[in-house]
């Protein structure tokens, strides 16, 4: 027996079921491709412009500017649009930014719920509709008899509908979950890095009023230690001619 054949003995109740599918598979592999690319490159992301913050303020501003493509890009870089910011700007800068970023990454949950809640009910549905029409043939009469002996075969083809309702349901309830664990795991990214550059500011707040920005390339990685940089000797001074 084939999946065509399965899906006709199934019921109406199949076409909405493969809707739903089709939709619940759409938002499955959009945010699958969505959160390998920033699972992937947000560690370094951060490491640089934190680095960078303890040197130059431009530099960092500069970085996050080239990585505003990814969430955590645009969350640090924020704050460091402005000239200038006193603290209470700042923080505000990072909340503000956080919660549309995080608002962001949680789309397409609201069409996940739907699927996981009618497709279980989509599925009974069908079951309900098959066992009617399985029934409906039945006389009391012929209880007993051959001609009772296609009603079983009936019943089952119509549990075939709750059975791909279930399927579906439970498919688009383990990529849920899964994709809620990556945002709470966002969550806390966003609050330890937000909370470091904070910090950094308060040390040493920044001034872009009189800067220009600087051309940093993207495989630029700023030195984790300041104070390390070694500085080229001055030239000799040339003999003195008699």
């Amino acid at each position: 027996m084939d999946i065509l054949d399965l899906f006709y003995k199934g019921g109406p109740a199949m076409w909405p079921l493969l809707i739903l599918s089709i939709l619940s598979l759409s938002v499955i592999f959009e945010r699958l491709w969505f959160w390998l690319r920033i699972l992937t490159q947000e560690k370094q992301i951060v490491d640089r412009i934190l680095d960078a913050a303890q040197d130059n303020w431009q530099v960092a501003a500069d970085i996050a500017r080239l990585a505003s493509h990814q969430p955590v890009g645009r969350f640090l870089y924020a704050p460091l649009r402005f000239p200038k910011t006193d603290a209470e700007t700042f923080r505000l800068a990072l909340e503000a930014t956080a919660e549309d970023e995080l608002a962001g990454m949680r789309r397409g949950e609201k069409l996940l719920e739907a699927v996981i809640a009618l497709a279980p009910l989509l599925g009974l549905l069908g079951t309900v509709l098959g066992l009617i029409r399985a029934l409906r043939a039945i006389r009391i009469g012929d209880l007993g008899t051959e001609s009772t002996a296609g009603v079983t075969t009936g019943i089952g083809e119509s549990l075939i509908a709750t059975a791909t309702g279930l399927i579906v349901a439970i498919i688009s309830l383990i990529f849920y979950r899964l994709f809620q664990s990556f945002v709470v795991n966002q969550v806390k990214v966003f609050r330890k890095a937000g909370n470091e550059m904070e910090l950094l500011y308060r040390q040493s707040p920044p001034d872009f009023s009189n800067s220009t920005s600087a051309i940093v390339p993207e495989n630029f990685t700023p030195p984790r230690k300041p104070g390390k940089t070694k500085v080229s000797e001055p030239p000799e001074p040339p003999n003195a001619s008699n």
